[in-house]
């Protein structure tokens, strides 16, 4: 029996993962710093092994190596350097290594949607970091053949992940005012986009990907929906799902940021200045994967889900 070892298995993807890996009849072992639960209970996660280590830990690395891994699923990683002392001790002994990126290492898009492949100029530190990461595990194939993948998920959502919601924050008053039929300030004239993936999703690009093996080796795959929204639209279908007609708004941003907490204006700036909005045909051309919800499926989930535990009064 092979093993994979998930880095952050208890996460909002891992959730979803974990028991696909089981199901694939590997022999998973989930490393995280604290005893956590999974966000959806399973009852795969009686034969899980749990191993307890902190990425700071200066022997992180090499104690990852020594659980003797066929698979590695990295969940946590968010910089370069922390990548690179991975694939050293990893390199030569593990089948596969998967890593999480991120659609921020793109800059907003010249042409919609984007491939994995366009658009590489982000800004901001998280993203800059996101695509050395995706540079270095690209490198590393292409000089040593090192095994390596890397997922770009976008606004990933689901049963306890509250979304990017139709103001490009994630205030969950936004959405009770959509429901009841209130006045929702939207940027601009609403056409900037806001790309959603359910974390299920997520977890099945992973899997197709070590499904596919070799294929997928030196490569980035986006994952996310099969289409993006944009914030207009996205306001109008949660407002029919509840009777409603959507009471818009819409202003500049300048003015826009005023008639919001500070903390959702920046959220705000953030997503649409990037106006996400990506490509899943490479996904579907080389590991066979494609995405089960929509956008609007996966936000309905979750937005459920928030109603359910009065996160959202109805």
């Amino acid at each position: 029996m092979k093993r994979a070892v998930i880095m952050g298995g208890k996460g909002k993807v891992g959730t979803y993962l974990v028991p696909m890996l089981v199901e694939d009849g590997f022999e998973v072992s989930n490393v995280s710093r604290g005893d956590s639960k999974p966000f959806i209970s399973h009852g795969c996660w009686d034969s899980v092994k749990q191993v307890y280590l902190d990425l700071n830990d200066p022997e992180f690395a090499q104690k990852i190596a020594a659980l003797k891994p066929d698979i590695v699923v990295d969940k946590i990683c968010f910089k370069e350097a922390d990548l690179s002392a991975l694939i050293a001790a990893l390199e030569g002994q593990v089948e596969h290594y998967l890593v999480t990126g991120s659609v921020w290492c793109h800059a907003p898009g010249s042409v919609v949607p984007n491939t994995e492949e366009e658009d590489l100029q982000p800004f901001g530190e998280y993203g800059i970091e996101k695509l050395k990461m995706t540079n270095t595990l690209k490198r590393r194939y292409a000089l040593a053949h090192f095994p390596g993948t890397i997922i770009h998920p976008g606004h990933i959502v689901g049963p306890g992940h509250p979304p990017i919601n139709p103001q490009g924050n994630q205030n969950p008053k936004v959405f009770e005012a959509l429901i009841h039929g209130e006045p929702v300030t939207i940027p601009n004239f609403g056409m900037e986009t806001v790309h959603h993936v359910h974390a299920a999703d997520v977890a099945g690009v992973f899997r197709a990907a070590i499904r596919a093996g070799g294929i997928s080796y030196g490569q980035s795959f986006h994952a996310v929906s099969p289409g993006a929204v944009t914030l207009r639209g996205y306001a109008r279908e949660v407002a029919s799902w509840f009777g409603k007609e959507a009471n818009l708004v819409f202003k500049p941003f300048d003015e826009f940021k005023n008639d919001v907490p500070e903390t959702d204006a920046n959220v705000t700036y953030e997503h649409i200045v990037r106006s996400s909005n990506h490509s899943m045909e490479k996904a579907k051309r080389l590991l066979g994967f494609t995405p089960g919800y929509s956008s609007f499926a996966a936000v309905r989930e979750s937005l459920d889900w928030m109603i359910r535990h009065g996160m959202v009064k109805s």
